[in-house]
């Protein structure tokens, strides 16, 4: 299962990244992740672990469901 593509062909996050302006290198390692791991779970190849998911939307003020909603439907 991995997250949906808005309809740019982006998902949430990419989008999310792009708008805001937010360096990926810079969130992985406020993540504790590696860059490559959050480049899958960002381009949609990836659902990542609650944990991850919650750091992720903690550091981008969302929250899991509002990334990641779409995937329970």
């Amino acid at each position: 299962m991995t997250n949906r593509l808005m309809g740019d062909g982006m998902t949430k996050l990419q989008l999310l990244i792009k708008k805001r302006n937010i360096k990926q290198r810079e969130l992985a390692k406020q993540l504790g992740i590696s860059n490559s791991a959050l480049s899958l779970i960002v381009n949609g190849k990836s659902v990542p672990t609650l944990k991850v998911a919650l750091k992720i939307a903690r550091a981008v003020n969302m929250t899991v469901e509002d990334l990641w909603g779409d995937l329970i439907e």
